[in-house]
């Protein structure tokens, strides 16, 4: 199964030039049944990238573009009065919600409430509409996207929100190597006939899920995992850096985070087991967006990343 899903990443890297790192994040989200956040500035590909991934998977898209006129039930569905000759029943329409893969497009140019239609679905895989409850498919991901930069007409996501997300990844500006590729590969594309790439089928990502579930965590690592959320909420017994940047640090989803992300990175090295540098290598996409730093952090210009850096610096590796 490992080569299948390294066949995968694969196909969707030839289709998304330069962010190597980007579809590594969105498949170990995938693979450990989270939900990921996609910020970068505008033209970055942050839509075709949740497309790549969807026409390589045996699953169905749906797309929601947020508007600030967007209602609950245009995401959720709601209950229509339909008539058959004298009889007249309610009938559940469902959302667009009710798909495998969600792209969720400037999820933060909705309203708080539209918003927070999602949150039930994320957290319970499930959506309630007049009181009756329906569950979502058993492949369910929630691919969101966000621009940092415009702030006209956007409403920031609530902190419960950006915590359902299991990963937030940055999509950053191509090398000039990756843009003349991506150049050349929209080229081919524009001329090209080619059969459409091979899909890969639901069972073996939930065959994959189970896999990861076995994956070993000796106690040292749940200590590393522990002492790095818990060095977030008291910084200051760490470093003093720490204490001044971050005012409010994540919740136990974060520890649950990690340990679900850095399961899922080594089972794709090949290993049974979790190493330290599993955990790091997940800790950015799986922390940053669950730190609320402070004052003087945003008038230093530290980011969020900077202050997990810190944390790595800081924190003791197991033996």
């Amino acid at each position: 199964m490992r080569e299948t899903i390294l066949e995968f990443e694969s196909t969707v890297n030839e289709s998304i030039i330069g962010q190597q790192a980007v579809v590594r994040q969105i498949l170990i989200a995938l693979l450990a049944d989270g939900h990921v956040l996609l910020e970068s500035l505008p033209g970055l590909a942050k839509t075709r990238t949740v497309k790549a991934i969807a026409t390589r998977l045996a699953a169905t898209m749906s797309r929601i573009q947020f508007t600030p006129d967007l209602l609950p039930s245009d995401i959720t569905g709601a209950e229509t009065l339909l008539q058959s000759g004298s009889e007249r029943t309610l009938t559940f329409q469902p959302g667009p919600i009710f798909g495998n893969l969600i792209l969720a497009d400037e999820i933060n140019r909705a309203p708080a409430k539209v918003q927070s239609a999602l949150l039930e679905a994320m957290e319970e895989r499930q959506v309630s509409v007049a009181g009756k409850t329906h569950r979502m498919s058993d492949l369910f991901l929630v691919m969101a996207t966000q621009n940092p930069i415009e702030q006209e007409g956007t409403y920031p996501l609530p902190e419960a929100q950006m915590d359902r997300f299991l990963l937030k990844a940055l999509i950053t500006y191509p090398s000039p190597e990756s843009e003349r590729d991506m150049l050349r590969l929209l080229r081919r594309e524009n001329t090209s006939t080619a059969a459409s790439p091979a899909v890969l089928a639901q069972e073996v990502i939930f065959s994959v899920r189970q896999a990861v579930a076995k994956i070993t965590v000796a106690p040292a690592i749940d200590d590393y995992i522990v002492s790095i959320v818990n060095a977030t909420r008291h910084g200051g017994d760490v470093d003093a850096e720490l204490g001044k940047w971050i005012e409010i640090g994540a919740s136990p989803r974060g520890a649950i985070g990690l340990d679900r992300a850095s399961r899922v990175q080594a089972w794709l090295q090949g290993r049974q087991f979790v190493t330290p540098d599993d955990v790091r290598a997940v800790i950015h996409p799986v922390l940053r967006h669950r730190l609320i730093l402070s004052y003087d952090a945003n008038a230093d210009n530290v980011s969020a990343d900077q202050v997990v850096d810190r944390l790595i610096e800081k924190v003791a590796v197991p033996a």
